[in-house]
C-alpha cells in the first residue's frame, strides 16, 4: 500500500522538494499529486536545526550492540503500576482456509451486501472442537456444513454457533484433526455502514472494509461505485474469514450487478452471464493462494482500457472522461512488468494485472493481488499530467505483486518486508527508466521523510521524534506500522544492503527469497538467510542494527590536514542518542580524496563512537568527500569551506554532491560572490531539480534586503519562458514574483499562456499581488473556464486578492468539483474568508453546511469540519486581539477614539465564533 512523506534534512538544511503522505501513505500523499495548487505556493525553505551532540561514553548497561531491546516499563496512570507495552505475536494458526467461494449481490439503497460464502478449510495442526471466523457487523442467516459422500452426494447440515458481532464460533459437532477437510456454508448480510464504530489511522482513514459511493445518485455527475479495502484486517466486514496476514487461500467471487456496471476482482474473469432480470453475474477466479487482506472487489461505471504484457492482460479502469488519457497515466506498466521480472529473475506471477481508480478512497493505493486500487487523484488529463507524474505510485504497487503479494509479511511486525520493498521498487524503476540523478532525487526525498519523523537534528524533550526498530512487535495498533520507518527508512536500508553486497548478489538474494517463500509468508530472518546463502557471509550484524534496532547514525565529521606529515585526517563521530537502544553503528564508508587533479577512493569501516582515519596526501586536498556513494541513511554535520563546496559542485557528477554543495554555499540564498557564481552555474544544470533549487538560492527574497541582479533577473525570465520542465518554469515565475518590479508585468501575462496549470497559477498570483487590477481582471476572465484545474487557479488568485464579491463564485463552483480539486478550492476559500466581512462569512457557513450534506465523501466532509474549526480559531483570536486593544485604550481613556469600533468588531467576531461552533456540532 502506498503512504509516503518527504522533506529533506541534511546538515541542518531543509529542502521540501516534494511532500508526500505515508505509508498504506493517507499515506502522506504527495502534494505534487494531491495539492499541486499548494506546493507551488510554498517556497523552498532553509533553516538551521539544533543538533544534539552529547552521548553516553558507553552503551547503557545490558545493551548488546545492534540487538532489538524490549521497551522500557511504563507506568499505567490508572493503576500506578509499571507494565510492559503490549507484545504483538504472529497470529496463531488454528484453522487453515484453503478456498473461499463468494456469491454476492448488492442493495445500493440500504448499502448492504447479501452474501453466500462457501469456505473449504481444515485444522492447521492441532485438533479443534470449534471453528473461529472473523465476521464484523454482519447479520447471519444460516451457518451450515456441506458434507459429501459417494452414495448420497452433497448434504447441508445446520451447525450451532455463537456470534458477538466480531467473531463466529462454530461447533462442528465433532473434534476435527489436521487430516479432516471440511466445508462451511454461511448465508449472511454485510452492513458496513451500520457498524457501531470504525477505526482507521493516518494511513488508512477507515476500516469498514466495504464502501458504497454515491449509492443513491444524489451527487450530480458523481459515478456510483462499490469498492473494498482489506488492509489491515477489514475484509471480514464483507465475508467471514480468518482475517490475518498469515492466512493464505485461493478464492472466487460471483458478483451479480446491474447490466451497465463493470466489475473487477483478483485473478481472471472466468465467465460473465446475463440474467433474465436484467442483471449480470461475473465470475472471478483466483487460482493461486494469496493473503485474505488482498482479496478485492470493485463495481462501478468505468471505462476499461486494455494493454498486454507477454500475452497477459494488462488493463486500466478509469472514469469515462479519462479514457483517452489512461495510457498516459498507466502506460509504462507493461515495461515496468518486464523490467521487474527481468531484474528479479522471477516473472510476474499472476494471471493478469489491472489498475483501477476509485472515488473517495480511504488511502493512497492498495496492492490487491493482480488488481491494484488507486485513489481518484491519479485520473488526470494530458494537460494536468504536465505537472504530475504517477509512476512512483504505479511502480510501488506493482512491485508489491512480488513483495507483499507473492511473498507476504507473516505478521504486521514484519510489514517492512512489504512496504520497504515496494518503496525501493520506486527507486529501481526510476533508476532504470530515467537515470541516477532522478533516482537519487527520489531517495533524497524518501530519506528526508524518515529523518523528519525521527526528528533527526531537531529533537527536543517535548518532541524526541519516533525511533523504532523496522521490525517491531511492540505497538498498540497494527496501523502504527504504516509509518515512514516501514516505508522510507526500510527502502534506504535495502539500498545500503545493495551497496554493501553488490548488485549481482543483491538481486540473486532477492530471487532466492522470492522462490523459497512464494505463495507463502515470511519474516525478516527469511530475508537474512537468503542473503547469507547467496553471499556466504554472516549478515546477522547488519540485520541486527538496521532492521532490529531503532535509530540511525548521526555523524559529526571533522577534517584535519597535517602539512608536515603530508597527512589528511578524517574524524567520524557518532553522536546519536543511544538511551533507547540505538546502537553504535558499524558500516563501510567510501571516502573520495580530490587532490592534484585526481580522485582517490579509500574504503574504511566505521565501528566506534569516534573513528579517526589517516591518509597520505602530498598536499592539502581540494575536497574530501565522506560517504562518496551517498548511500548511508544518516543525519550528518559535514562542514566545508566555501571554496571546497564550490570545488565539489564543479567536479562531481552526482546529484547528491551538487545538491549538498548548493545547500552548503547558500543555506538560504547566495550571499557571497563565490556562492552566486555557483548558483548561476546551477541555473544551467542538466538536472531540473538543481535548476529549480538554484532559482530559490538567487538573492532577491524580501527577507534578504537585496534586489535581483540584472543578469539573474534575465536568466529567471528565460527559465520562466522556455525551460522544458514545468516545475522550473513555476519556480522561476515564483522567484520573480517575490520582487516589486513593474517591468515584469508582461512576463506574468505571457506566463498565463503556459500549458502548465502550475505556471499559470503562480503567474496569476503574481499579477494579483503586484498588479491587482490586471490580476483580478485576468482571474475573472477564467471564472467560467470548464477545466477543474483552472477553477483552482482562479481560487488561488482570489485567496490572495479577492474580496467579499467573490464569495458567491466559490460557493457555486465548489459543488462542481470533486476529490483533491474540491479540497484545494476549499482550502483557498477558508483563507479567503478570513478577511471577509461578517455577513459574507455567515453566508459561507450556510453554503459549507449545504455542501457537507450534499456530498458523501468522508474526506470532503472532514475537510469542511476542519475549515469551520480553522475559521472558529481565527475569529476567536481576532476577538481576543480586539479585547486586548480595548483594555489598552481603556487604561488611557474610557472614551478613547476607536473604542466603539473595537467593541463592535469583538462582538461581531464572537457571534461568528458561536455560529461556527453550532455549525460544527451539527456536522459531527
Amino acid at each position: 500500500m502506498l503512504t509516503k512523506v518527504a522533506t529533506v534534512f541534511t546538515d541542518g538544511n531543509i529542502f521540501p522538494v516534494k511532500i508526500r503522505t505515508f505509508g498504506a501513505t493517507r499515506k502522506w500523499i504527495m502534494l505534487k499529486y494531491i495539492l499541486p495548487c499548494t506546493i507551488i505556493v510554498c517556497f523552498f525553505i532553509a533553516c538551521k536545526l539544533k543538533h544534539t551532540t552529547s552521548v553516553p561514553s558507553k552503551p547503557p548497561a545490558g545493551q548488546f550492540q545492534g540487538r532489538q531491546q524490549e521497551p522500557s516499563l511504563k507506568v499505567d496512570p490508572n493503576t500506578n503500576r509499571e507494565s510492559q507495552p503490549f507484545y504483538n505475536p504472529s497470529a496463531t494458526r488454528e484453522t487453515d482456509i484453503l478456498h473461499t467461494k463468494l456469491d454476492v449481490r448488492f442493495d445500493w439503497a440500504k448499502r448492504y451486501l447479501y452474501g453466500k460464502a462457501t469456505i473449504s478449510a481444515r485444522p492447521y495442526f492441532y485438533s479443534i472442537a470449534k471453528i473461529n471466523l472473523d465476521a464484523r457487523g454482519m447479520e447471519l442467516i444460516r451457518v451450515a456444513e456441506i458434507k459429501r459422500n459417494a452414495l448420497y452426494g452433497e448434504d447441508t447440515v445446520n451447525l450451532k454457533y455463537e456470534y458477538d458481532g466480531k467473531m463466529i464460533r462454530i461447533e462442528p459437532g465433532r473434534v476435527l484433526n489436521r487430516t479432516d477437510n471440511f466445508t462451511l456454508y454461511i448465508d449472511y448480510v454485510a452492513k458496513p455502514d451500520e457498524l457501531t464504530a470504525t477505526g482507521g489511522s493516518a494511513a488508512i482513514s477507515s476500516d469498514k472494509g466495504l464502501y458504497f459511493i454515491n449509492p443513491d445518485g444524489k451527487v450530480p455527475g458523481k459515478p456510483r461505485q462499490i469498492w473494498t479495502q482489506g488492509e489491515t484486517q477489514a475484509n471480514s466486514v464483507w465475508f467471514p474469514t480468518v482475517d490475518r496476514p498469515n492466512e493464505k487461500m485461493t478464492n472466487e467471487i460471483f458478483m451479480t450487478v446491474d447490466e451497465p456496471f463493470v466489475t473487477l476482482s483478483n485473478g481472471y474473469l472466468a465467465s460473465s452471464k446475463k440474467n433474465a432480470d436484467g442483471t449480470r453475474t461475473d465470475h472471478w477466479r483466483m487460482d493461486l493462494p494469496h493473503s485474505v487482506y488482498l482479496v478485492m472487489m470493485t463495481v462501478g461505471e468505468f471505462s476499461v482500457v486494455k494493454d498486454s504484457w507477454r500475452g497477459k492482460e494488462v488493463s486500466y479502469y478509469v472514469e469515462k472522461q479519462f479514457e483517452p488519457y489512461a495510457k498516459q497515466i498507466f502506460g509504462n506498466t507493461p515495461e515496468m512488468m518486464e523490467f521487474f521480472s527481468t531484474r528479479l529473475g522471477v516473472d510476474y506471477p499472476w494471471a493478469k494485472y489491472s489498475q483501477i481508480c476509485a472515488r473517495d478512497y480511504v488511502s493512497g493505493a492498495m496492492e490487491n493481488t493482480s488488481a491494484t486500487l488507486h485513489s481518484d487523484y491519479l485520473q488526470n488529463d494530458d494537460r494536468e499530467l504536465l505537472d504530475a507524474n504517477f509512476e512512483e505510485y504505479v511502480s510501488h504497487e506493482l512491485f508489491h505483486q512480488w513483495f507483499g503479494d507473492l511473498v507476504t509479511c507473516e505478521s504486521w511486525a514484519n510489514l517492512p518486508l512489504n512496504e520497504s520493498f515496494a518503496t525501493y521498487g520506486e527507486y529501481l524503476w526510476i533508476e532504470h527508466k530515467y537515470g541516477k540523478d532522478h533516482a537519487e532525487y527520489h531517495r533524497l526525498n524518501s530519506l528526508g521523510g524518515y529523518l523528519q519523523e525521527s526528528a533527526a537534528g531537531r529533537a527536543t524533550q517535548q518532541w524526541p521524534g519516533k525511533r523504532e526498530p523496522l521490525i517491531r512487535h511492540y505497538y498498540s495498533e497494527q496501523e502504527e506500522m504504516f509509518d515512514r520507518h516501514s516505508y522510507n527508512k526500510g527502502a534506504q536500508v535495502l539500498h545500503l544492503l545493495r551497496q554493501y553486497v553488490g548488485d549481482e548478489a543483491f538481486f540473486a538474494s532477492l530471487k532466492l527469497y522470492l522462490e523459497t517463500n512464494k505463495y507463502n509468508v515470511a519474516e525478516i530472518h527469511d530475508l537474512r538467510l537468503a542473503f547469507e546463502k547467496i553471499t556466504g557471509q554472516d549478515l546477522q550484524w547488519f540485520f541486527n542494527q538496521w532492521f532490529l534496532s531503532p535509530g540511525h547514525p548521526e555523524l559529526e565529521i571533522t577534517y584535519l590536514y597535517d602539512s608536515a606529515k603530508a597527512n589528511q585526517q578524517v574524524i567520524v563521530k557518532q553522536t546519536q542518542d543511544r538511551s533507547n537502544g540505538t546502537p553504535v553503528f558499524r558500516f563501510p564508508l567510501s571516502i573520495d580524496i580530490y587532490s592534484a587533479g585526481k580522485v582517490i577512493r579509500k574504503e574504511v569501516t566505521v565501528k566506534s563512537i569516534a573513528d579517526t582515519f589517516y591518509f597520505n596526501v602530498a598536499s592539502r586536498p581540494d575536497f574530501v568527500n565522506v560517504d562518496a556513494h551517498k548511500t548511508l541513511p544518516c543525519y550528518k554535520k559535514d562542514p566545508h569551506t566555501e571554496g571546497e563546496w564550490a570545488f565539489l559542485f564543479d567536479h562531481s557528477g552526482l546529484f547528491m554532491d551538487r545538491y549538498e554543495a548548493l545547500a552548503g554555499l547558500a543555506p538560504k540564498t547566495a550571499q557571497t560572490e563565490v556562492a552566486m557564481q555557483i548558483v548561476t552555474k546551477a541555473l544551467d544544470d542538466k538536472f531540473y531539480v538543481i535548476r529549480s533549487l538554484a532559482t530559490v538560492k538567487i538573492p532577491g527574497n524580501p527577507d534578504d534586503k537585496t534586489a535581483l541582479a540584472p543578469e539573474a533577473k534575465q536568466k529567471l525570465i528565460a527559465l520562466a519562458e522556455s525551460d522544458p520542465k514545468s516545475i522550473v518554469r513555476t519556480y522561476a515565475v515564483l522567484k520573480l514574483s517575490m520582487m516589486q518590479d513593474a517591468s515584469l508585468r508582461d512576463v506574468y501575462l505571457n506566463a498565463l499562456k503556459d500549458s502548465s496549470f502550475n505556471v499559470v497559477r503562480v503567474a496569476l498570483q503574481a499579477l494579483v499581488m503586484h498588479f491587482p487590477e490586471t490580476g483580478m481582471a485576468e482571474a475573472a476572465k477564467r471564472e467560467n473556464d470548464p477545466h477543474r484545474s483552472m477553477k483552482t487557479v482562479v481560487g488561488n488568485a482570489y485567496m490572495h486578492g479577492g474580496s467579499d464579491v467573490q464569495q458567491t463564485w466559490f460557493e457555486k463552483t465548489l459543488p462542481g468539483l470533486w476529490g483533491m480539486h474540491q479540497q484545494s478550492l476549499l482550502y483557498y476559500y477558508s483563507v479567503f474568508l478570513k478577511r471577509c466581512n461578517a455577513e459574507t462569512v455567515k453566508n459561507a457557513i450556510s453554503g459549507l453546511e449545504a455542501l457537507y450534506n450534499m456530498t458523501d465523501s468522508r474526506n470532503t466532509q472532514n475537510f469542511i469540519r476542519s475549515i469551520l474549526g480553522s475559521l472558529q480559531n481565527h475569529f476567536t483570536q481576532k476577538a481576543n486581539e480586539d479585547e486586548k486593544k480595548i483594555k489598552e485604550l481603556q487604561s488611557v481613556k474610557n472614551n478613547a477614539t476607536g473604542l466603539q469600533q473595537l467593541e463592535a468588531s469583538k462582538t461581531e467576531s464572537l457571534e461568528l465564533v458561536k455560529l461556527l461552533e453550532e455549525s460544527r456540532k451539527k456536522l459531527k
